[in-house]
C-alpha cells in the first residue's frame, strides 16, 4: 500500500475507485465498504483508493470536547488498512480551512480535480463539506458533470452488522473488551513502550511492565484487570494487565502494568502490543500486600482458564 500525507504528493492513478472517511478502527462495517471498493476495482481495472483525515475531524471542529478517544493511532489505522488490501491511502491534514470547503468544491477540486476518482463508494447516510451539506443526492447530482460513478452501501448491508465506532467505544468504556473484539473482528489491541516503574510488584512475585501509551488520545478501556495477550516482536506471550490508579500501593496516580506468565527478560524500552482476551475483574483496593497478592494469584489462574478456553475454541 503507498501512503500519501498530502493531496501534493498524489500520482496520477488508473481508474481510482475512492472511499473516504475517518475509519476509526477499520471494523466490520468498514470493511463492507473495502470489500466493494475492492471489488469494483477488480472489474474496472482499477486501483482503490482510501481518503482519511489526521487529526479527527471532531478534534479540529469540537477542542474543547475531551471525550473522544481513538480505536486506532494513525499508524495502527495505516497497518489495518493495508492489511485490508487497499491500494492507496491518502491522509489529508484536517484543517479549519479545510473543513469550510463547500461539497460543489470537495467534489470538484479533490475528488475528481487532484485524485482522478472514477467510482465513489460511500456508506449510507454519508456526509461531507461545509456544514454536512454534502450527501448522496449532491454526488449523484455532480456525478454526470464531472464524469465519475458514484454507489451507495444500501443501509440494510451495513445494519446487519451493527456496527459503528461509537458503539465500540461505548464497549471498551464498560470493560466490555469481549463484545468490541467482537465488534472489530479481532481483538483490540494497544501498543506501548515499556518504561521504568516502581518495581512493586517485584517484590511480591508478580513483576509488571510499566507501560506509557504514546498517543494521549488513543482508548484504554475502563480501568481492571484483564486476560491479555502480548506481542514482543515475533513472540506471543500470555499475561494479565491491570490499568488504573493502584489503591492498594498508590492510589494516586494512573498506570497501565501488564504481567507476563512465565517470562523474566529485561523489556524497558521495548514496544509491546497489547491485545485484550476479557475482563477478570474492577479495580479493588485490599487490606495489605498480602491480600492483594492472593488475589493475583486467583486472577491469574482465572486468566489462564481464559486463554486455554480461548485457545481451544480456535
Amino acid at each position: 500500500m503507498k501512503v500519501y500525507r498530502s493531496l501534493d504528493e498524489l500520482p496520477k492513478i488508473k481508474n481510482a475507485i475512492v472511499t473516504q472517511g475517518t475509519f476509526d478502527g477499520v471494523h466490520a462495517a468498514h470493511k463492507v465498504i473495502l470489500n466493494r471498493l475492492k471489488q469494483i476495482a477488480k472489474e474496472k481495472n482499477g486501483e482503490t483508493v482510501v481518503m482519511t483525515f489526521d487529526p479527527h475531524p471532531r478534534m479540529v471542529l469540537f477542542p474543547d470536547d475531551h471525550g473522544l478517544k481513538l480505536l486506532h493511532t494513525l499508524d495502527e489505522k495505516i497497518l489495518a488498512l493495508e492489511n485490508e488490501g487497499v491500494d492507496h491511502l491518502i491522509i489529508i491534514p484536517f484543517t479549519k480551512e479545510f473543513s469550510r470547503l463547500t461539497s460543489m468544491q470537495f467534489i470538484r477540486d479533490i475528488m475528481v480535480n487532484k485524485m482522478g476518482t472514477k467510482v465513489l463508494v460511500i456508506g449510507y447516510n454519508h456526509r461531507f463539506g461545509k456544514n454536512r451539506e454534502g450527501s448522496f443526492e449532491h454526488l449523484k447530482e455532480y456525478s454526470s458533470l464531472y464524469g465519475f460513478e458514484v454507489e451507495e452501501i444500501p443501509e440494510h448491508d451495513i445494519d446487519e452488522i451493527s456496527v459503528s465506532s461509537t458503539r465500540i467505544r461505548k464497549a471498551l468504556d464498560e470493560g466490555d473488551v469481549k463484545l468490541a473484539s467482537k465488534y472489530l473482528g479481532k481483538p483490540y489491541v494497544v501498543n506501548g513502550t515499556v518504561i521504568k516503574g516502581r518495581q512493586l510488584g517485584r517484590n511480591i512475585g508478580f513483576p509488571t511492565a510499566n507501560i506509557k501509551v504514546e498517543d494521549i488520545n488513543k482508548q484504554i478501556p475502563a480501568d481492571g484487570v484483564y486476560a491479555v495477550k502480548v506481542f514482543i516482536n515475533s513472540r506471543t506471550i500470555l499475561g494479565m494487565l491491570n490499568s488504573g490508579v493502584r489503591p492498594t500501593v498508590d492510589g494516586l496516580t494512573h498506570a497501565v502494568e501488564v504481567h507476563l506468565f512465565d517470562f523474566d527478560e529485561d523489556l524497558y524500552n521495548t514496544t509491546l502490543s497489547i491485545a485484550f482476551v476479557d475482563k477478570l475483574r474492577n479495580e479493588m483496593k485490599f487490606e495489605n500486600l498480602q491480600a492483594l497478592t492472593n488475589q493475583l494469584e486467583n486472577d491469574k489462574l482465572h486468566a489462564l482458564a481464559i486463554h486455554s478456553k480461548a485457545h481451544n475454541d480456535n
